[in-house]
């Protein structure tokens, strides 16, 4: 089944349906779906579908010639051995005179490996063909940072050509529960709160077993296909991964400022604010300014944190204990390592789905739009947001120990400095409601979750 992805599959509808040349970027880390999500469009329509390799030009060139003639039945293509870029795209665009044809070209950096100055060629080809056609033109790609820089910028060749485009991020915590229908709430948070919301770790996971049985498959074993992800994720999107691997380990063992990260590594902390700085926009570290703060840009008080579930989970108890999983003593890892961490992990889990549900439906529930959504380490109260009138939305979860309406008012009292008494409370709890999996509720001031 192909979850999920519902409003993305939307907005591909919507530029197939414009009736005009379009030409859109879609990038975003491996695994993340897009090419289950571009394969799913492309299903229905009259479509080109290629899948770049790390080849020559040549042999690329003949491969999107065959997915050509499959995605368009014209047995003229299948006798063309096309000389170049330019005129593989130019008989597309031809094709696409009259009627809408959509054409990706996934994995694009390969293409850009084997073909020097491929960005030009696009950029000459859509100004010339693709624009008076009725094509609509996809370039997906993996490495966000080469996205971003060769495709996207303002130096690229292709700069104000794009006519829309799309950053593929992770499922949402609600998102991820339906790939594990078999399992109880608990796990399937758990499961969650393991793999984050990638679609390719999610399906990895198979709900006819239990959850230990595939963390131990999956996670504990040198075959297992998450046991070394991130490494293979690291070595793809940097060219240095050595100090990103112990930054990223420092953060998940606990370090949290600046300072206390690059003394963990062994750096000074001007190196360290480099290497932050590039995990943060490949979205595997996030920094978190308190929201009470009335400085955030020049805060001193920002946090850094894994931002990626499986990444943090990866250097949390894989990483360290991959001696043991070499030598076969996986099950020791889940048993001594992994077990006892599941609440920890659960209790996570759920601060995830409200920063989430905050971040996207909470505004219809209070009647106010949320511009600002920030992470509280309380025990009961675990996010504040901000709306535009400039009230704080407390969220509050019940704690695994009994809640008091003393312990509730102090966590309470440190929103006061900020807000005064302009505060409302929504209440949150996990349910093994398929339909409603996510119950939120709002609550009077001081009333208990």
């Amino acid at each position: 089944m192909f979850l999920g992805r519902d409003s993305d599959l939307q907005v591909l509808d919507e530029l197939d349906s414009s009736g005009k040349p379009e030409l859109f970027v879609l990038y975003g880390r491996r695994r993340v779906g897009k090419t289950e999500l571009l394969q799913q469009f492309c299903r229905t329509r009259r479509a080109v579908y290629f899948l770049a390799a790390q080849v020559r030009e040549k042999d690329n060139l003949r491969a999107f010639r065959d997915a050509l003639t499959d995605g368009i039945d014209d047995p003229l293509a299948a006798n063309i051995e096309f000389p170049d870029w330019g005129a593989a795209l130019t008989f597309a665009a031809e094709r696409a005179k009259d009627e809408r044809l959509v054409v990706v070209l996934d994995e694009f950096p390969y293409l850009c490996d084997a073909t020097k100055g491929m960005p030009s060629l696009i950029q000459r080809f859509w100004d010339t063909r693709g624009k008076h056609s009725q094509l609509m033109l996809v370039l997906c790609g993996s490495q966000v940072s080469f996205m971003e820089r060769e495709v996207l910028a303002e130096r690229s060749p292709l700069f104000g050509r794009r006519t829309a485009q799309k950053r593929l991020e992770p499922l949402a915590p609600i998102e991820a529960l339906p790939f594990f229908p078999k399992w109880k709430m608990k796990d399937r948070v758990l499961a969650f709160a393991i793999l984050g919301g990638m679609p390719a770790y999610l399906r990895r996971f198979d709900d006819s077993r239990s959850l230990l049985e595939n963390i131990s498959r999956e996670c504990l074993r040198p075959q297992g296909y998450l046991f070394d992800e991130v490494s293979f994720l690291l070595r793809t999107e940097l060219s240095n991964p050595a100090t990103y691997n112990s930054i990223l380990a420092a953060i998940a063992r606990g370090s949290e400022k600046v300072g206390d990260i690059a003394l963990d590594v062994g750096i000074d902390s001007t190196t360290a604010n480099k290497y932050l700085t590039t995990l943060r926009e490949l979205s595997l570290v996030e920094r978190e300014v308190p929201i009470t703060d009335p400085d955030p840009l020049r805060s001193r008080r920002g946090t850094y944190r894994v931002a990626d579930r499986f990444v943090a989970f990866h250097f949390r108890h894989i990483q360290q204990h991959a001696a043991l999983v070499h030598a076969g003593r996986g099950a020791r890892v889940l048993e001594e390592f992994i077990q006892p961490d599941f609440e920890r992990l659960y209790d996570e889990a759920r601060t995830d789905f409200v920063l989430s549900h905050l971040r996207t439906t909470a505004s219809d529930l209070i009647g106010e739009e949320i511009v600002e959504v920030g992470r509280v380490g309380g025990t009961i109260l675990r996010a504040v947001a901000r709306t535009h009138e400039g009230t704080a939305v407390a969220a509050l979860v019940a704690p695994a120990e009994k809640a008091t309406p003393a312990a509730l008012a102090e966590e309470l009292a440190t929103l006061k400095p900020a807000f005064g008494d302009n505060v409302m409370c929504l209440a949150y709890a996990l349910s093994n409601d398929a339909e409603e999996p996510l119950k939120v509720r709002n609550l009077r001031l001081g009333e208990l979750p």
